[in-house]
């Protein structure tokens, strides 16, 4: 049986992504990526796809955010995330990414 080793960072790098009505790069791939964050501060609803794909409001989302919301990224993905958010009200994507 192995034994279990937490994964572990020393170092976070902050990025901000403002809100548009178009589609985005939330985060760019990365294979050295062991974590990320990402918080909505816009008033409007921040809509996250995975794969890099074209993020849309409707069907072309994995992940939705309200204002204020917290998410973290999936244990282990590497790849790119794009969003797009309902409308363009100010504020912006907070994210953090570990390495």
């Amino acid at each position: 049986m192995s034994e279990y080793k937490p994964i572990t960072s020393n170092l976070a790098v902050f990025s901000t992504v403002g809100d548009t009505t178009s589609n985005t790069t939330i985060l760019a791939s990365n294979r050295q990526r062991k974590g990320a964050t990402i918080v909505n501060t816009s008033t409007a609803i921040l809509y996250l796809r995975f794969d890099g794909g074209t993020a849309t409001a409707t069907t072309g989302h994995n992940v939705q955010l309200a204002q204020n919301d917290y998410f973290e990224v999936p244990f282990g993905y590497t790849g790119a995330i794009t969003g797009i958010w309902a409308s363009d009200a100010g504020g912006a994507a907070n994210v953090a990414e570990f390495t």
